[in-house]
């Protein structure tokens, strides 16, 4: 039974697309998931990237397509009020309802659908109050020792070389996207081609120019 580990924001469409089709996408498969929440907004940071959302044309692409993706595997769908939001509260509930920085598939489901079904507003704090409350958390959202552990988990993302969400991670072996389950599943499959030439040399190719970033003056 191979182990994989599924990197998370609650503010990602294409994490709960997946998140939902992950089952049907890998049925017939031996696995176990653990699920991490780590804050998106911390990875774009760090590599200097801007969000989807942050990018008017972008934007308009990623609902279309979300949509899109939903109807095709018929996964219910509808955007929250007002996106993107601030995800912090719903990302420290799944800790606090989990143990070791992980949650389990009812928590992770539970706040999904809070977000992605409805179109509610996913940053209101009463109603995250009373989803804390359906949840039985056991520790506060406030709790230090929550929001030490949410960073804890997006530095450690990083470590292991995560960039987005949604991420699945077996052993080494990252796999990036909704669009990236088929390739998990024939992973999980032992495929030889994942031990031959095109993905070992992938990492290899040389970059044959950079961009200089906006403001900076070329020399």
């Amino acid at each position: 039974m191979k182990q994989i580990t599924f990197y998370f924001d609650f503010i990602s469409p294409y994490a709960y697309l997946a998140f939902e089709h992950l089952p049907k996408a890998l049925e017939g498969q031996s696995y176990h998931v653990r699920y991490r929440p780590v804050l998106f907004a911390g990875m774009l940071n760090h590599f200097g990237q801007l969000g989807p959302a942050e990018i008017h044309p972008k934007r308009t692409w990623t609902y279309r397509q979300m949509y899109w993706h939903a109807r095709e595997h018929g996964i219910p769908i509808q955007a929250p009020e007002a996106h993107p939001f601030n995800p912090l509260p719903l990302l420290r509930l799944a800790i606090a309802c989990g143990h070791d920085g992980y949650c389990n598939r009812h928590v992770a489901e539970t706040i999904f659908r809070f977000v992605w079904r409805g179109g509610l507003n996913a940053a209101d704090p009463a109603r995250i109050a009373a989803l804390a409350v359906q949840l039985q958390a056991t520790r506060s959202i406030d709790d230090q020792a929550v929001r030490d552990q949410l960073i804890a988990n997006t530095s450690l993302a990083i470590s292991e070389k995560i960039f987005g969400v949604p991420s699945m991670a077996v052993n080494e072996q990252v796999f990036w996207g909704f669009d990236a389950l088929p390739m998990l599943r024939q992973f999980l499959e032992d495929d030889p081609w994942f031990y031959g030439a095109d993905w070992q040399t992938a990492s290899q190719l040389p970059m044959g120019v950079t961009r200089i970033p906006p403001g900076d003056k070329k020399t």
